[in-house]
């Protein structure tokens, strides 16, 4: 009997342990987000809980869309580092393609994106996506397309830089680097 109290007991810490890591991943990263141009979601406590992250308003016909490539390399130089890069694709400034399809093909196509992109949705206002939401509220909407947010491991945004600051910007760099 006493095995089985023991084994009851491991069960229910390993229970406890599993809703600490969850409970340590930041509310408004804990959302099922649509991949973009896929049936498949992805929950960001799950591919991010506890790492830094780089966050980006996207859009599929805009003057920055070649920053796609500069987003790619900064995800393959820090991703053994811990860096999650996330696109949220959206149509906000009216600039994203006409179809879900339109847009995977300038990202994962013509700039060989592999981070994690996120289906179209609102990133400013009140019907914005819950991780904008929240990233509006410790900073500042983003007022164009390819808004970055360096958010540190904790959920905390650490440094919001504008569309006009490319991914290869020092700046930038030393931002990531700082949260890794």
């Amino acid at each position: 009997m006493s095995r089985l109290i023991a084994i009851l007991m491991l069960a229910a810490l390993s229970g406890f342990a599993q809703a600490e890591e969850v409970k340590g991943c930041p509310a408004f990263l804990d959302h099922e987000q649509r991949k973009l141009h896929s049936r498949e979601s992805v929950n960001l406590c799950e591919l991010a809980g506890g790492k830094p992250m780089l966050v980006i308003n996207t859009a599929s016909r805009c003057g920055y869309t070649g920053q796609f490539e500069g987003l790619e390399a900064l995800h393959q130089r820090y991703a053994d580092k811990g860096l999650v890069v996330v696109g949220f694709a959206s149509d906000d400034f009216r600039q994203e393609a006409d179809s879900e399809e339109e847009a995977a093909k300038v990202c994962f196509v013509n700039f060989g994106v592999t981070f994690t992109m996120i289906a179209p949705g609102p990133v400013t206002g009140s019907d914005a996506n819950p991780v904008f939401r929240e990233l509006n509220r410790q900073s500042e909407p983003p007022r164009w397309n390819f808004t970055k947010y360096v958010v540190d491991r904790d959920g905390a945004v650490v440094e919001r830089f504008p569309s006009q600051v490319r991914p290869e910007d020092p700046q930038l760099i030393e931002a990531v680097e700082s949260v890794l």
